[in-house]
């Protein structure tokens, strides 16, 4: 099998075209193209508006006559694909437990139930059905469910989001894990496209069947089910508290999400070891999808996709901020998870045909910025934001709201309809976020709109606060994945291992490996 890089159509082309062009390049027919797969798809708009579609393809081709040897070219390499193969079972004592169903613990349930091991999952919120109503009436006014919300409940809080799985880590079970999502119901471009995603509305769906295959594997998933606490002996794991309930068991993988802070409270009393971590808060940014289209492409082309940023700026007092989990074609929604606080995220459903792209706007924050210094410091000053947040909406879980141009003091005028639900109350953001946020914010700005234009437009709405980007703690554990108490696995964007869908599900297969390997 032969990889060629660097193949381009123009928009609009069909990729039909793919076989002539790779066919051409081997010096062969097109006839002779047995078969052609798409490993990578991107975008270079580079030379705008003359934006094109960039290729990397794999083509198997038939036999041919002794001595034949593709021509020399840099586009072309022999390529020998390799496979992820998930481990295989050993026989517990005990049937392992895995707490939360987010992406972690779904992979890991996943790998277990696929080994054999029969896992036994414990998700505080919902199925998604039930929890999809909760979300949507809290997002209609109604009544904010502490228990099942945007970040608690089957999937996670992956599942409200745009569902993106491009990642930073390099690991080959990520292959596997889009693999898996195709096979429950994503679209199959994610297997190749460079900036992958799902999208909100089909998550819903996947997140359903791969439940449904961890059942047929003979694994049980139990909503509405709390982890309230733990036995232990000698400091090794003996069981699990659900309510009044006590599982017995020896190894729990622990992906409680990064919202969990009644389980870190109970964690920290408890003596397991953990760290301040740093992470980000911010705002979520909105701006009209069209500007940033004709910024990214030169022009709105229907026949490209809704366009995407990533932006970041190191300052010269050494702060930084950046731009993460971009929504294009997007709504801004209201996720928060206890009472008496506001917090936002971004979504986007899989067609990202929204009238505005959104984006969170994060400040790099170090535990040495955090008021308190304790273990859980970052955590309350999540909280005392968000309960600020609440009071400044008019609490009523609308959020505090101001243009770009009210905020820096020169226009002001929105030109951008807010998407977030229940509502807005404009204010001051400087009266609500603290002056380590809003004064890096107000550096950030100007300098981001000169790498991305439009991006301070005077009208574009920011949205206050972006909270939960990543936990802001580390639950220690050592190179087996445990921690001190034996048989526990942190896991996950929660235990502070990884930050978004796709590392935290290669996190989740790693520590059912090291499940597995520690029987």
């Amino acid at each position: 099998m032969y990889r060629i890089r660097d193949l381009t159509l123009s928009p609009g082309q069909r990729e039909e075209t793919l076989y002539d062009k790779a066919a051409k390049l081997l010096h062969l027919s097109r006839k002779e193209v047995v078969s052609l797969t798409i490993s990578k798809k991107s975008i270079d708009a580079r030379k705008k508006p003359d934006v094109r579609f960039v290729y990397t393809v794999d083509v198997e081709i038939k036999p041919q006559k002794k001595g034949y040897k593709p021509p020399k070219d840099p586009k072309i390499a022999l390529f020998v694909p390799k496979f992820y193969l998930p481990p295989k079972g050993k026989s517990p004592v005990y049937r392992p437990v895995i707490i939360g169903f987010g992406p972690a613990g779904m992979f890991a349930g996943l790998i277990l139930a696929q080994a054999g091991m029969c896992p036994i999952i414990l998700e505080r919120g919902e199925n998604v059905d039930i929890r999809d109503e909760k979300v949507q009436n809290f997002w209609n006014g109604g009544k904010l469910d502490p228990e099942c919300n945007v970040q608690f409940g089957e999937g996670g809080a992956g599942t409200f989001s745009d569902g993106k799985l491009n990642t930073g880590v390099n690991n080959i079970r990520i292959s596997y894990i889009l693999q898996q999502f195709v096979r429950f119901g994503a679209d199959p471009s994610i297997l190749y496209d460079a900036k992958p995603h799902i999208g909100t509305d089909v998550l819903k769906t996947v997140v359903k069947n791969l439940r449904n295959e961890i059942i047929r594997l003979g694994g049980e998933v139990r909503f509405g089910s709390k982890f309230t606490g733990f036995l232990e002996e000698n400091h090794e794991i003996k069981g699990i508290k659900v309510g009044e309930e006590i599982i017995p068991c020896d190894r729990v993988i622990l992906a409680i999400g990064h919202s969990a802070r009644d389980t870190f409270t109970m964690l920290h009393e408890a003596g397991i070891p953990m760290e301040p971590k740093p992470f980000s808060m911010g705002v979520r940014i909105e701006h009209p999808q069209e500007v940033i289209n004709v910024s990214q492409y030169g022009e709105n082309n229907p026949l490209l996709p809704a366009a995407d940023y990533k932006l970041n700026v190191h300052l010269p007092d050494g702060n930084s901020a950046y731009t993460f989990c971009m929504c294009p074609g997007g709504y801004v929604v209201a996720a928060a998870s206890e009472e008496g606080g506001v917090v936002t995220n971004g979504m986007s459903n899989h067609t990202r045909d929204g009238e505005n792209a959104n984006s969170a706007l994060l400040i790099t924050l170090k535990p040495e910025d955090f008021p308190d210094k304790s273990e859980l410091g970052g955590m309350y000053w999540q909280r005392e934001i968000e309960q600020t947040c609440f009071k400044a909406g008019g609490e009523n879980y609308h959020a505090p709201a101001q243009t770009i141009g009210s905020f820096l003091k020169t226009q002001g005028a929105s030109e951008v309809a807010p998407t977030y639900k229940p509502g807005v109350t404009f204010c001051d953001l400087h009266d609500v976020l603290p002056k380590k946020i809003t004064s890096v914010m107000e550096q950030a700005l100007p300098a981001l709109g000169r790498r991305l234009k439009g991006f301070d437009m005077p009208g574009a709405v920011m949205t206050a606060p972006e909270t939960r980007s990543s936990s802001p703690v580390r639950i220690l554990r050592d190179e087996g994945k445990q921690s001190a108490l034996r048989g526990l696995f942190p896991c996950g964007e929660g235990a502070g291992y990884a930050g978004g869908i796709t590392s935290a599900a290669v996190d989740g297969i790693l520590c059912a490996e090291a499940l597995i390997e520690s029987l």
